[in-house]
């Protein structure tokens, strides 16, 4: 098979448990070997800061200064080299001593907005943070949509951030008992606009996930039947467009005033959506599901993803796995390299044992990681 995007090199610098750090790389899958503690996961978290957002530990930026004797390091930095469809980038990013709250991304040596980096990369990960993601808060799973949805939608994460601002500034005025019409309307407008647009995104991922699981109907992973619990999200299911969805929500925000200063906070809209769900084998909830059967659903949907991913860029992603394998039983390990082999994505995957990515055979590249220290085999 042919992989069209890669990481060739990767470079790290005072990043996590890493002073310094260089990996050489063909576009073949990334098996890392080691014992807890050593570093796997962090390597992984360095590359998925080459995409939009906190990467896959949702850390502060600060925290990933390399510390350790009582000393912090100034700064930390993650630079990779990428192959494309036959072409070559280089990314850089990472904060400056002066600012270490303040990402820095660079492409190709110039500046550039995060969120340009979802074209260039496209990327999801699984982590063992996920696996309770059935049994947890909705706002687990939103965050969960929300990560899929921004891999497809740049705008996703701006539109986000401009409802939760307009939220925020809204509900400081009704705990305030200020009602004036004008002020509250345009936030409200506001709030309406960003969240149809969030709604029709996630709706969008529903959609697209819902397609390349119907069309992998042999895959060795349970078959996950989707929906979204939400009245705008619901809308944009149905067909809605967006201008309309808003402005209904508009008229909603106007009727909830007293109703939501008196909660203290906004009763409805996409902030409080929820992503549903089954097991369609056995119909029953994921969260009824045994640990076992929810991990091979949560996999089952990462590949969706990686699938509609691929089909929208015409390039398989780069595919993030911490500790997955572990969990999976022999058959269903081999069919999760399998998949990721018949993708073509270059797959980064964690695991103690090398033993776990014996199905590659010859088609990784593997590493043992000790203590902060990266050696091949």
């Amino acid at each position: 098979m042919t992989r069209s995007l890669a990481i060739t090199r990767l470079r790290l610098t005072d990043f996590r448990n890493y002073t310094r750090a260089e990996l050489a790389l063909d576009a073949r899958p990334v098996a890392l070997a080691g014992p807890n503690g050593a570093g796997k996961t962090n390597l992984l978290e360095a590359v998925s800061m080459l995409s939009p957002g906190r990467g896959l530990r949702r850390a502060k930026l600060d925290s990933l200064r390399r510390a350790g004797n009582g000393e912090t390091a100034p700064a930390w930095g993650v630079a990779a080299t990428i192959a494309r469809a036959g072409e070559t980038h280089e990314i850089t990013t990472g904060v400056a001593p002066e600012a270490p709250n303040r990402r820095i991304v660079k492409i190709d040596g110039t500046n550039a907005p995060a969120a340009d980096l979802t074209a260039l990369i496209p990327m999801v990960w699984l982590t063992p943070a996920q696996d309770r993601l059935f049994m947890g808060p909705p706002g687990d799973r939103r965050r969960f949509l929300d990560r899929l949805t921004l891999a497809a939608a740049p705008d996703h994460a701006r539109n986000a951030s401009t409802y939760e601002k307009a939220m925020r500034e809204r509900q400081r005025l009704l705990d305030d008992n200020v009602f004036d019409p004008s002020w509250l309307g345009a936030l409200e407008a506001r709030m309406a606009e960003s969240g149809a647009a969030m709604a029709a995104a996630r709706a969008r991922t529903l959609s697209r996930l819902a397609e390349q699981i119907a069309a992998s109907p042999d895959t060795a992973f349970p078959t996950a039947a989707l929906a979204l619990d939400g009245a705008l999200e619901e809308a944009a299911l149905a067909g809605e467009t967006p201008e309309t969805i808003a402005e209904s929500f508009t008229r909603k925000l106007a009727e909830a005033r007293n109703r939501d200063a008196a909660a203290g906070r906004a009763l409805s809209g996409p902030h409080r959506s929820d992503l549903r769900v089954t097991h369609r084998e056995k119909d029953a909830p994921a969260a009824q599901c045994s640990t076992g059967e929810q991990k091979a659903l949560l996999t089952g949907l990462i590949l969706a993803q990686a699938r509609a991913l691929a089909a929208d860029h015409g390039i398989g992603p780069i595919v993030l796995l911490d500790e997955a394998a572990a969990h999976l039983d022999p058959d269903r390990r081999a069919a999760l390299i399998a998949e990721l082999n018949d993708l073509g994505a270059q797959a980064w995957l964690t695991g103690v044992e090398s033993r776990l990515f014996e199905a590659f055979t010859t088609d990784a590249q593997m590493f043992r990681v000790e203590t902060g220290e990266i050696t091949p085999g």
